[in-house]
C-alpha cells in the first residue's frame, strides 16, 4: 500500500460552503473558478471529474449535467441506467489506472448540502488494514490527500486515456 500524505480538512468551513454556497456541480459546470475540477469524462449528459478532496487516490465523481437531487425520484429508469453505465465505465478506467483491492461506489449528498446527485468512485488501495477500510477510508475527518492541480491533471490524463482505450 502506498502511503499518501494527508492534511486535516477544515470541516466547519466545508460544511458552511456546501450549505450556504452554490451547488458545487452546477458552479463547476458553469465555469466558476472557485469550483474547478479536473474533467475526465463528458458525454453531454454526464460528466466525471477528479475529487478536490480525495481521501483515496483515484477518487472521482460522476454526475448528471442536469441538476437532479434524488437518484430514484428524479430520474426515470432509462436516465438512471444511463448514469449507472457511466459510473461503470469510469470505475473500470479508475481500476485500470489505480491499483485497488476494491472500488467503492456510492451516492452521497443531502438536501441540506451537496444536493446535486453525484456518485463517488473511490478505489481502496491493496493492503489497507481492515479497520481503515469501508467508511473509515472515505471520512474526511481522517484527513484528505495532499493534492495539487498538477497531480489532479496527471491522474486526469491517465483516466482519459484509459476511458479512450476501454
Amino acid at each position: 500500500m502506498v502511503e499518501r500524505v494527508r492534511h486535516p480538512m477544515d470541516l466547519a468551513a466545508y460544511e458552511t460552503r456546501v450549505r450556504t454556497g452554490p451547488c458545487f456541480v452546477c458552479a463547476y459546470l458553469s465555469g466558476d473558478p472557485e469550483y474547478r475540477h479536473e474533467l475526465v469524462y463528458d458525454d453531454g449528459e454526464h460528466v466525471a471529474f477528479v475529487s478536490r478532496y480525495p481521501t483515496l487516490y483515484g477518487h472521482v465523481l460522476v454526475v448528471p449535467r442536469q441538476h437532479v437531487e434524488h437518484a430514484v425520484r428524479d430520474l426515470n429508469v432509462e436516465a438512471y441506467l444511463r448514469l449507472q453505465e457511466v459510473v461503470y465505465r469510469v470505475a473500470r478506467a479508475v481500476e485500470a489506472v489505480v491499483p485497488s483491492e476494491r472500488t467503492y461506489l456510492l451516492s452521497l449528498g443531502s438536501q441540506q448540502g451537496n444536493s446535486h446527485l453525484h456518485w463517488h468512485i473511490a478505489p481502496l488501495p491493496p493492503g489497507t488494514p481492515y479497520a481503515q477500510q469501508q467508511f473509515q477510508a472515505l471520512l474526511a475527518e481522517n484527513g484528505v490527500i495532499a493534492w495539487s492541480d498538477d497531480q489532479a491533471a496527471e491522474l486526469g490524463n491517465l483516466l482519459r486515456t484509459a476511458l479512450c482505450n476501454g
